[in-house]
């Protein structure tokens, strides 16, 4: 027998889909002013922005934490504000702060969360060792988890999300605070959940790398509005040219370039970044620009745009800075929370 989701002419319903979604706090600010995406079944979907762009809210308003101010939200059809616990039945989440005990092991801290989230009873165990075996936790599942590393702290939370079988998965900074090797396999685990198994993620992140090898699109958050969504390459092919750095004895307070040489994207007290459109043939007249204004060029360099680029492009600002900060909290937490 054939249901309605088997006919080809029906049109897939998206994952998430939000239309002109607001959200205003008090003293009218506007965390999330009037965005629009949706989300496909099956792909690994990016939302990225420097603190306080809106991610967060955003986040908030799809797992029902707190309801949009105007606009739309649909999670597989249904709507979030009329229907919040057919929604959170589809859901699984795992925030950005340690949300597992460490006084526990792993497989009761698994238990409590399939009581909380009503697994049937005669399923839990199965369940359980299901979701311990996919993260590779099996051989530890009844060590106290505050003897864990961090990179196993993080994948016990994605196993506890995974215990309801979400048709979605939502994680904020996945492997934000772990060290490379903990961090690809983070990496490893959220491919094999979307490929093998087709769950839909939306993750957040502050590593432009993490965004670049996981994510099938990107939406660039800043000052609550989407900036730009696209694939990785679209967002990098519409940054528009080559990255120059250029290294200088010291960089005018004011300064403008000629529309030939590029436009300057980034600056500080030693070196420009100027976005052009051939790096190659731009750099002779860089140089014939600075001598000309007797500024000494200490050396200059060429890089591909990158997603770096575009998001500085987009939300104006780098995110080194709020990435340090959120690092440093998370491996604070992770160190507390250990043994």
């Amino acid at each position: 027998m054939n249901s309605d989701s088997d006919d080809p002419n029906m049109p897939e319903i998206n994952a998430i889909t939000a239309d002109r979604l607001t959200k205003v706090y008090r003293d009218n600010i506007r965390a999330v002013d009037g965005i629009s995406f949706s989300v496909k079944q099956g792909e690994i979907f990016g939302l990225l922005g420097p603190n306080g762009a809106g991610k967060t809210t955003t986040i908030k308003m799809i797992i029902t934490l707190t309801k949009a101010t105007s606009g739309t939200l649909h999670v597989l059809g249904v709507d979030v504000f009329k229907s919040p616990e057919t929604v959170r039945e589809m859901l699984g989440y795992v925030p950005q702060s340690i949300s597992v005990d460490t006084d526990l092991t792993a497989y009761e801290n698994l238990l409590i969360f399939s009581k909380l989230s009503y697994v049937d009873k005669m399923e839990r165990n199965e369940r359980i060792k299901d979701a311990l075996e996919y993260m590779d936790l099996s051989s530890r599942a009844h060590d106290i988890v505050k003897r864990y590393s961090g990179g196993m702290m993080r994948r016990l939370e994605i196993a506890q999300a995974l215990v309801n079988r979400p048709k979605i998965l939502l994680l904020d900074e996945p492997s934000i605070g772990l060290d490379p090797s903990s961090k690809k396999q983070v990496w490893k685990n959220i491919k094999q959940l979307n490929q093998e198994f087709g769950v839909t993620i939306l993750i957040t992140t502050h590593d432009m790398n993490e965004a670049d090898e996981l994510c099938n699109r990107i939406a660039i958050m800043s000052e609550g509005k989407i900036a730009i969504l696209g694939t990785p390459e679209e967002l990098k092919r519409n940054v528009g040219g080559d990255i120059v750095t250029v290294n200088l004895t010291s960089v005018p307070s004011i300064m403008s370039l000629p529309k030939e040489i590029g436009r300057i994207i980034n600056r500080n007290e030693k070196s420009i970044q100027i976005l052009t459109t051939n790096g190659e043939e731009a750099i002779p007249l860089m140089a014939d620009f600075f001598r000309g204004h007797e500024i000494r060029v200490e050396s200059i360099s060429i890089n591909k745009a990158n997603l770096d680029d575009v998001f500085m492009k987009y939300a104006k600002r780098r995110l080194e800075d709020d990435m340090y900060k959120a690092t440093r909290i998370t491996r604070r937490d992770f160190v507390r929370r250990a043994r």
